[in-house]
């Protein structure tokens, strides 16, 4: 209980942990005590296990780790009963001003809201008027933006309505959170968060087309942010459903379909991922990647678009200075939870006000997405010209108080500091009303920076807070459980052309990133076995075997020291550069894999940080000392190789990466087999030369046992033709044409695939005509020309099958440029 009895709030406002008095709340006091966080050790521990827990579930935020303070924010129940009665009632009003500006527009014509706050907003979207969904409600899901005042009451920041962003993320904290503190999360009183999901899904499917029957297809349409990719990425997986992005989509015959290789399939409810703007370049934005007659899908009531387009409009900062007014005219009640003070410029006293006043507002343009102005910021020459924007154009500025938010204590180096939290709260319709769940994403603050600027519109907090409501009494949502990911392809075995493509990239780095671990691996046992012989030579066979490797490694990786190749992930070909892609590969097809896949990639990158740690500062290290690193990420590959194995069905999504695989590993046996076997080497430099590459190729011992007395026409016979090695070249065509086989064709109708299989039948034909030239007559020395010119046949003609099933199952429409400068896809 030390660090609670030292922990000061940063000042005289609300401090969520501390009482008047300063001592620390009961709900606090016993997670201290159950989670044994009274030391900075064990804070120190918490805050490690965050970090691990986080990079093993694979959660990122652009490229870069999720931040997450291992405390959670705890709120009593009566208190989140009080907020969460605010909560809907925001809902239920901003889906009836949704409902009145695509449809009546009552509001605008009557005067109760200017018609400057909704017609310079650029959320509203005049194309999306008369667009209806099934149904109560037209907003389906929202997010609120929340924070306390000094004197404790809530406060409405921002309310999100196109994009409400955070679900996903808000699971993973709650799973990871959960997780670290386990006994104290299974013994409280914390609500859980998965019958929010449940809804979720529920309504997802309620709000379908009356044509799409009992059950309707539902998707998520893939963002292009990696943040945002992460968050529906996961999202996907807790509702069961499948990501598609907007090239995968097409509207005929009035429909919306997904283009997959099991088949096109139609599409009832697609889940934005986007914004209303970038949905449809064809009505909507010109510029965008969406999805051509989307919205005139949507019109027809064909398929059903959550959020509506348009939805954006509700973001509007100066709608917050009518919603008072909106509540008593639409619902005939006081507004429950107020919004932060804004004062809308397009009324000649409140723009009077806001210039008077910039010095200590923060000023906001409702016509643009510029961000937000801190005015205290600003000089005196800065602020004259604001004044003077602002005085000409009024009506799209805005002007706010800035919220001073309540503190929570977040772990920092090892002790309890007050920090500036806010947190975004869910609702979704449900049942004919809005069900709010029960937890939220927290958002730790800058210090000093006001919380109602620390998020932009599309943007999701940089360090994130778990939200625990304490239920009043014993926990009655306890057996609702959180919701378990699933591992869940499209439905019928189709899958989109975004996750084909994915996966196929996925199947080809894993065996990049395993080929180049073997291969560096048995060059550094030939490294360690030549320096190791006094007065050895550069000219012996040792040293000529050794360059013949190394310049086989790095053709087939990149041009660095042996260090570089496996920890510079900014060199592309390392080691560390694939494993790179090769998560950036499973982040997009998320929704296809198993959580456990995520285990395996964040081995591999603690592997490669912890490698990089040791070698700073330490110049002189060379090549020393690799083997446990590349051991070690090959045993998350491995691993990898396992879950992939045994834990994906063997849909077409499986067949792709696996084709992808086969194919990569069938390439750089032979670019591996023609920079060194077929090197025209003495005896003696290419026994040694022929040791590392069957070993390289896990066949040594085979080969050993087979060939007591060496020679490279067992190697070959081995790598190249033996169809029970499955690492040989023989055994990847064999598979390839089983793969060919089973999947569908998309481009082209059945005779898409015709270049394809006689590629793959050239391949065969060479190796074939190998086997029945062998030509053992003749010295090794003459026969490495006729063995290289097999080997490069073979190549490229390999390269060319890789271009002809990406042509083949993997094509995209061309995109076509539409009147104004867009694109359809």
């Amino acid at each position: 209980m030390d660090l609670l009895d030292d922990y000061r709030s940063a000042g005289p406002g609300h401090d969520e942990m501390l009482q008047a008095a300063g001592s620390a709340r009961q709900a606090w006091a016993e997670l201290a005590n159950d989670a044994r966080i009274g030391s900075g050790d064990s804070l120190t521990r918490a805050q490690g296990d965050v970090i691990t827990l986080l990079e093993d579930q694979g959660v990122t935020a652009d490229d870069a780790h999720w931040r997450l303070d291992p405390l959670p924010v705890l709120v009593e129940d009566e208190t989140w009963t009080d907020l969460s009665r605010g909560l809907r009632q925001r809902a239920e009003l901003l889906d009836q001003i949704l409902t009145d500006l695509y449809g009546e527009r009552t509001l605008l014509t009557s005067g109760i809201l200017p018609p400057e706050i909704v017609l310079g907003h650029p959320g509203y979207q005049r194309a999306a008027f008369g667009i209806q969904l099934p149904g109560t409600h037209q907003l389906l899901h929202g997010a609120t933006d929340l924070a306390r005042n000094a004197d404790g009451a809530w406060t409405v920041l921002a309310d999100r309505t196109d994009l409400p962003l955070g679900l996903g993320y808000a699971m993973a904290d709650r799973r990871v959170v959960s997780e670290v503190f386990a006994g104290p999360y299974r013994h409280s009183r914390t609500k859980r968060l998965g019958p929010f999901y449940r809804a979720l899904r529920q309504t997802l499917n309620v709000v379908a087309p009356a044509l799409a029957g009992e059950d309707p297809r539902v998707a998520i349409l893939a963002p292009s942010t990696q943040t945002a990719a992460f968050d529906h990425g996961y999202l996907s997986m807790l509702l069961g459903v499948p990501m598609v992005s907007g090239a995968d989509l097409e509207v005929s015959e009035g429909r919306v379909w997904v283009r997959s290789l099991g088949g096109r399939q139609p599409v009832d409810v697609l889940m934005r991922g986007v914004r209303s703007a970038q949905a449809d370049p064809l009505d909507l934005d010109p510029d965008s990647a969406g999805t051509a007659g989307l919205l005139e899908a949507a019109r027809s009531g064909m398929v059903s678009v959550v959020n509506p387009l348009g939805a954006g409009v509700l973001e509007s900062p100066a709608l917050a200075t009518y919603l008072p007014r909106l509540a008593r005219a639409l619902r005939d009640e006081e507004l429950l939870l107020p919004s932060v003070v804004t004062y809308w410029c397009g009324e000649r006293s409140m723009c009077s006000h806001v210039i008077a006043n910039i010095s200590r507002l923060i000023l906001r343009s409702i016509g643009d997405s510029r961000p937000p102005v801190l005015g205290w910021e600003l000089s005196l020459h800065d602020r004259a010209d604001l004044a003077a924007e602002i005085a000409s154009r009024p009506a799209l500025w805005v002007g706010q108080e800035p919220v001073e938010a309540s503190t929570t204590p977040a772990v920092q180096d090892g002790r309890l500091v007050p920090r500036a939290t806010s947190m975004r709260a869910f609702t979704v319709s449900h049942e004919g009303d809005y069900a709010v769940m029960s937890g939220a994403l927290g958002h730790v603050a800058a210090d000093g920076t006001p919380p109602q600027v620390t998020l932009a519109a599309h943007e999701l907090p940089r360090s994130a807070k778990d939200v625990w409501v304490l239920a009043g009494g014993t926990l009655e949502e306890a057996d609702g459980g959180e919701e378990q990911p699933r591992s869940l392809p499209g439905r019928d075995g189709a899958v989109s052309l975004r996750s084909a493509e994915g996966l196929y990239r996925m199947g080809r780095h894993l065996e990049r990133a395993e080929s180049a671990c073997r291969l560096l691996l048995a060059v550094a046992d030939r490294w360690d076995d030549f320096h190791a012989r006094p007065g050895a030579s550069p000219e012996d066979a040792g040293g000529r075997a050794l360059d013949v490797l190394l310049e086989a490694l790095q053709q087939l990786t990149a041009r660095a020291s042996l260090p570089d190749l496996v920890i510079d992930g900014s060199r592309e070909g390392s080691i560390a550069w694939t494993i790179a892609q090769l998560t950036r590969d499973a982040s997009g097809v998320r929704d296809n894999l198993t959580p456990d896949a995520w285990v395996a990639l964040s081995s591999m990158e603690r592997a490669l940080h912890r490698e990089r740690e040791r070698r700073r500062g330490r110049e002189g290290a060379g090549e020393v000392g690799l083997a446990p690193v590349v051991l070690s990420i090959q045993g998350g590959l491995l691993a990898l190789h396992g879950i992939v194995g045994e834990s994906l069905v063997r849909d077409v999504g499986w067949m792709l990466l696996d084709t992808g695989r086969r194919l990569e590993r069938a390439r750089r046996l032979v670019t591996l087999l023609s920079a060194t076997v077929a090197s025209g080497y003495s005896r003696a430099v290419s026994e040694l030369i022929l040791d590392s590459v069957v070993g390289a190729c896990e066949s040594g011992i085979t080969f050993r046992r087979r060939y007591p007395a060496g020679g490279v026409d067992g190697a070959l016979e081995l790598l190249l033709r033996d169809q029970a090695n499955p690492r040989s070249l023989a055994f990847q065509l064999i598979e390839l044409r089983r793969r060919f086989a089973d999947l569908p064709e998309v481009a082209g109708g059945p005779s898409a695939g015709v270049a394809r299989d006689a590629l793959l039948t050239e391949v065969e034909e060479v190796l074939a005509e190998m086997s029945e030239n062998r030509g053992e007559e003749l010295p090794w020395s003459e026969r490495h020309t006729e063995l290289t010119a097999a080997l490069d046949s073979m190549g490229w003609r390999l390269a060319r099958l890789h271009e002809e099933i990406t042509r083949v199952h993997l094509a995209r429409p061309v995109a076509a440029r539409w009147p104004g400068g867009g694109k359809q896809t």
